[in-house]
């Protein structure tokens, strides 16, 4: 099912749900691409800052792949002004 991702915390509300319905830790996520655990959980929390490189080696790990395409009318939560 797509998601739409809006912030770097809904991007992170998404891979955390994806690693959940897969059932698997976060160590395992990590360790299949060389991520520690406090680098997925930062991703998870949609901390910013987190560079490219580790965002796609964390949706390998979790078979996503991001499709880029234009917005759509789409309002934002409040307080996500991205």
């Amino acid at each position: 099912m797509d998601q739409v991702v809006y912030s770097p915390k809904s991007l992170g509300n998404v891979i955390r749900r994806q690693r959940r319905s897969k059932k698997l830790s976060q160590n395992t996520v990590g360790n299949a691409f060389k991520l520690n655990q406090t680098t997925v959980s930062s991703i998870e929390q949609g901390a910013p800052g987190t560079r490219l490189e580790t965002l796609f080696r964390m949706l390998a790990a979790l078979e996503l792949e991001m499709i880029i395409r234009p917005k759509k009318n789409i309002r934002v939560k409040d307080g996500e002004n991205w």
